[in-house]
């Protein structure tokens, strides 16, 4: 049964993966069931947060305006988890970011996982919800400041030290790390012609947006400029340009 692992969690922009961002990771480096070393940082989305994130997590744009950007950040948090497996609740979730974040970078980043959720949904009995906070509620385990990564992260390590102690022994086999399985496309940045005709709506219409242009990818600027064009019409003259 794994006993070294990096419990891992994220806090993002949104659900999506392909859409959203990180703003924050935690990964702790656990060595024979015991805490040894951590990785937390705050990131830069590039883009401001929607209150409803603010008010879950207790992240604000204040604190994110001088964090690095995820393209600074991955490579560091790819060496820190090493040969290690990744732990967390609802892993591939983390990961999935993460794999995005390697890809767009041309690094590697291939990964086993132990998935908290999948042991809560063997183990727990009756109706209680699977979530991490219920089940650190139903395990006795104490949490402190849910919603951010650390301690969700450390919660998660917690958790899985708990299951493994009550059932590790009925349940060898769930206890080992398994393939995690994302498929990520490298993302291509936004064209000149892209952040240029963006710019001229932006000015036209007289729009306050809340992401930085030129951290766009090419999918990204195109959504935009056609949300841009539902709400607020095209560019009297301009063709519309989508790459």
């Amino acid at each position: 049964m794994t006993n070294s692992y990096i419990a891992l969690d994220l806090e993002t922009t949104g659900l999506e993966p392909k859409l959203e961002k990180i703003t924050e990771i935690a990964a702790l480096k656990v060595e024979d069931g015991v805490i040894t070393e951590r990785l937390v940082t705050f990131v830069n989305p590039g883009k401001q947060l929607e209150e409803r994130i603010t008010e879950l997590t207790g992240i604000t744009d204040e604190m994110l305006k001088d964090a690095p950007p995820i393209e600074t950040v991955i490579e560091r948090v790819i060496s820190f988890c090493g040969e290690l497996p990744l732990l967390g609740h609802h892993i591939i979730f983390d990961y999935s970011f993460l794999k995005r974040a390697a890809v767009n970078s041309r690094l590697e980043f291939e990964k086993e996982g132990i998935d908290t959720l999948t042991l809560c949904r063997t183990f727990m009995e009756g109706d209680t919800k699977r979530n991490l906070g219920s089940a650190c509620a139903y395990y006795s385990i104490p949490q402190s400041g849910a919603h951010r990564a650390e301690a969700d992260a450390e919660s998660a390590h917690l958790l899985y030290q708990e299951i493994r102690k009550r059932h590790g022994e009925q349940r060898p086999e769930l206890f080992c790390p398994k393939a995690l399985i994302y498929k990520a496309k490298r993302e291509q940045p936004a064209t000149k012609r892209q952040k240029e005709y963006l710019q001229d709506l932006v000015k036209c219409h007289r729009i306050n947006i809340t992401v930085q242009i030129d951290a766009l990818s090419r999918s990204e600027a195109s959504r935009m400029i056609d949300h841009i064009i539902s709400q607020h019409g095209r560019l009297q003259g301009r063709r519309t340009v989508k790459d």
